[in-house]
């Protein structure tokens, strides 16, 4: 019986499905639940003004948005370079300022957050597998942003990694490397913009 248990214990520590106690969490008509300790996750890395569109406009004063993963789906991805299912990715947005303390040059991040957005991985729920969640400003349960939304068509057309920008986490695009599981879409946005001139 023991025998069992460890056998059964061994099983589920190599299932990252299994083993994951931060899988997302849904209210009973299809919401997510913000996770409420996702700044105890892993940190995959903060973005400074950044944007995905050409045309937006910078804002006058720079926006940072820090990324964070659940502790079993960074594992599961160290060692295979693949998200399994049941991944939340939490990307947050926070201002800056560069007038405080003994601060001379630069910008630090500041205040609250001013908007959230969750991927997530629940290969069941999502066709396509993955889908977007925007909580804004409020923590309050959030519905999935609309599939026709312009994240989806951006993620597939150009992530990195299964719909993920890898390519901006300088930590796993290494590993991602090394796995040979980056997309050809992603491949070629590099071959491409190594052969453009330099502007």
């Amino acid at each position: 019986m023991a025998a069992m248990a460890a056998t059964s214990f061994a099983a589920a520590a190599d299932d990252p499905v299994s083993a994951n106690t931060h899988a997302p969490a849904y209210t009973a008509d299809g919401k997510l639940i913000l996770p409420a300790d996702y700044r105890e996750w892993v940190y995959l890395s903060s973005g400074l003004d950044m944007s995905y569109n050409p045309k937006a406009m910078a804002s006058p004063s720079p926006m940072f948005d820090n990324t964070f993963v659940n502790p079993e789906s960074y594992r599961a991805f160290v060692r295979t370079g693949s998200w399994p299912d049941k991944t939340v990715i939490v990307l947050e947005v926070r201002g800056s300022t560069g007038n405080g303390s003994i601060n001379q040059r630069g910008h630090y991040q500041s205040g609250g957050v001013q908007g959230m957005e969750v991927h997530v991985k629940d290969t069941v729920r999502f066709q396509g597998g993955w889908a977007f969640f925007s909580f804004d400003d409020s923590a309050a349960p959030a519905k999935q942003i609309p599939v026709a939304e312009a994240c989806y068509s951006c993620h597939s057309a150009h992530a990195a990694v299964d719909t993920t920008f890898v390519q901006f986490y300088p930590t796993l695009l290494p590993i991602a490397r090394q796995h040979a599981t980056l997309s050809a879409a992603y491949l070629e946005d590099t071959a491409e913009l190594l052969e453009s001139p330099a502007k």
